[in-house]
């Protein structure tokens, strides 16, 4: 018999949906209180996921999500460049 190998699920913070990992993408919040898209998934530090859509971060922003997963306050600039970086990892 062969063995299935299991595949990893996520919730989106924003829809909250459990989606297979490689659907979503991470966010990451360091040691130094940084945010940021995890691309590879394998940074340090605490991670959240997101479908890689707006809408979902845009709903992740409007219930303060973010804020919860990472029990911080989190800037307007931060959502800024998280949506940026979004956009371009669509295009690419």
């Amino acid at each position: 018999m062969a063995k299935i190998k299991k595949v990893p699920m996520r919730k989106c913070i924003g829809c909250n949906e459990n989606k297979p990992k490689k659907e979503l993408i991470r966010v990451v919040k360091n040691k130094d209180g940084e945010i940021f898209l995890d691309e590879t998934g394998r940074k340090n530090g605490r991670g959240a996921y997101i479908c890689f859509n707006n809408e979902c971060l845009e709903k992740a922003i409007k219930s303060k999500a973010l804020n919860r997963a990472f029990e911080m306050q989190i800037e307007n600039t931060t959502y800024d460049e998280l949506r940026e970086s979004i956009n371009l990892l669509k295009k690419q």
